[in-house]
């Protein structure tokens, strides 16, 4: 499942040459929406085990995780399991160095919002009057990626100007991290029953297999 028709097809098509004997099939589709997936052909009726790798989970906040857990749940069916990652709570050192690495990675993401936005929407920002701005914070439990205006500047999108003051920054994203319980209780209250966690050796990151418990 992937919003980028053009990715998915190409994506779908080389796993369907590099494994022949399972059934492929893309679906353009909103996760964080209503969504359909349609049963497989070669075996309609089997059991359906949701796979949502990385950490993506924790870009949305509690609410919305919580709905999406609840709607994939039903996707699945009665006995139906789902597989995730998520980050870990851990040291906030560690986490802000991640998010502000020294290769400059995280902040080029960043910023590639802003040549999107002058791409698509025919805006005039200057990537050079902005900069890369990631924290923990601990209230929250999250890493929030802002970017912050360098200086007094005005940016049109369109035919819209937009006044931005020294200091003052556009909140891009957010990745909340999660411990076990965090996870498991979020689970329970959404549809789903804790069966297996896996942690690397050092826990930073964390694999659950869970259970459907739609009837």
């Amino acid at each position: 499942m992937d919003i980028s028709r053009d990715y998915l097809l190409e994506a779908a098509a080389e796993l369907a040459a590099e494994y022949p004997h399972i059934e492929v099939a893309g679906t353009c589709a909103d996760f964080t929406g209503a969504f359909e997936v349609a049963p497989p052909q070669r075996a309609p009726k089997a059991k359906r085990i949701a796979f949502f790798p990385g950490s993506t989970l924790g870009n949305l906040d509690e609410v919305e995780a919580g709905r999406l857990l609840k709607r994939t749940a039903r996707l699945v069916g009665p006995g139906g399991d789902m597989l995730i990652g998520l980050d870990l709570k851990k040291d906030p050192a560690v986490l802000n160095a991640a998010y502000n690495d020294a290769d400059g990675v995280t902040a080029a993401f960043n910023l590639n919002l802003l040549k999107r936005i002058n791409r698509e929407l025919g805006a005039d920002f200057d990537l050079g009057a902005f900069g890369h701005y990631a924290f923990y914070n601990p209230f929250e439990g999250r890493v929030e990626m802002h970017l912050v205006s360098l200086e007094d500047q005005t940016v049109r999108i369109g035919d819209e100007a937009f006044r931005f003051r020294l200091g003052e920054t556009i909140h891009t994203e957010n990745s909340y991290k999660y411990t076990i319980a965090d996870l498991h209780d979020l689970a329970g209250r959404s549809d789903f029953r804790p069966i297996a966690t896996w942690t690397d050796e050092e826990n930073l990151f964390s694999i659950h297999y869970l259970n459907s418990t739609v009837r």
